[in-house]
């Protein structure tokens, strides 16, 4: 492993590793609107949510490491302090890859990626009528961190309204993760598309508490088949199955756990158990004498 001090290194190499390891961004395609009248569209990955009650998002048009030159997305918001945030779907990614490109001060990005400027009800900037999400703000406060190449603006933007296109959302409301389809940043040329295979789910333990890796028999724990994912799994079950239901899963699935010779056996049909979601029966299968 290679340790690197950012003291000693070029900016361009820091702002790589942390490009490639913090990944997949999420991407801000964001509207603002010049003082001469004329929009401005440019995506952002330095990006995220940072709180429901204010709604608050935060971007961060960086300077440029290679000429230590700011954006014309930051200058917009300096001087009108409006903004509209896009969510970036997969139909859209190559649009908004074109929307990224430094053109002069002056020119439309909307005209230029083809994309479609709708009004909006509440700020001057447009929305983009391809995007499922969109989102009004009002720009609360701008923190300059720096005055170099690379150093970072906060933009802080309070929601004011929020437009949701009906077809992303699931029967209970919420946004479906298959339909709205969004894609993420990655380092260099790469993207993420967040959706078929690459999304799954992990149950959170936010109404239980678990056992906790720690209060596994030290032969789980320190097994060679089991990973560190599947101890997560195993540890988040708030408590262990007795000595009666382990006899009795072993009564009824006599012919399936005939494959298993010995602890090895057992921790590899765990495993697959496991990554069945069935963690209370790969519990049973660990336990059984």
């Amino acid at each position: 492993m290679i340790t690197l001090n950012p003291q000693d290194e070029k900016t361009a190499r820091i702002h790589a590793i942390m490009l490639g390891a913090i990944a997949p961004r999420p991407i801000a395609l964001v509207s603002t609107m010049g003082e001469n009248g004329i929009p401005n569209l440019s995506p952002f990955s330095f990006y995220n949510c940072f709180g429901a009650k204010p709604p608050l998002l935060i971007f961060s048009p960086a300077r440029r490491v290679r000429d230590n030159t700011i954006k014309h997305s930051l200058q917009n918001v300096m001087a009108n302090k409006e903004v509209v945030i896009n969510a970036v779907t997969y139909e859209m990614v190559n649009q908004i890859s074109l929307a990224s490109s430094e053109f002069p001060e002056g020119i439309n990005e909307f005209e230029k990626s083809g994309l479609t400027a709708i009004p909006s009800v509440c700020v001057k900037p447009f929305r983009v009528k391809e995007s499922p999400v969109q989102f009004e703000c009002m720009v609360k406060d701008i923190i300059v961190t720096g005055t170099e190449g690379g150093a970072g603006n906060l933009v802080i933007c309070e929601i004011m309204l929020i437009h949701v296109d009906e077809k992303v959302l699931n029967e209970a409301g919420k946004i479906d993760p298959f339909k709205i389809d969004l894609v993420a940043r990655m380092g260099d040329d790469w993207y993420c598309r967040a959706n078929g295979n690459s999304l799954f789910e992990v149950e959170k333990p936010h109404t239980k508490i678990g056992i906790g890796v720690d209060a596994m028999p030290i032969e789980i724990r320190m097994s060679k088949i089991l990973s560190g994912n599947d101890l997560g799994k195993l540890g988040n079950i708030e408590q262990l199955p007795d000595s009666k239901e382990v006899e009795l899963y072993k009564a009824l699935h006599l012919q399936s756990l005939e494959q298993i010779q010995n602890e090895d056996h057992k921790h590899q049909y765990a495993k697959t158990l496991l990554s069945e979601g069935k963690t209370e029966d790969a519990w049973k299968v660990l336990l059984m004498k």
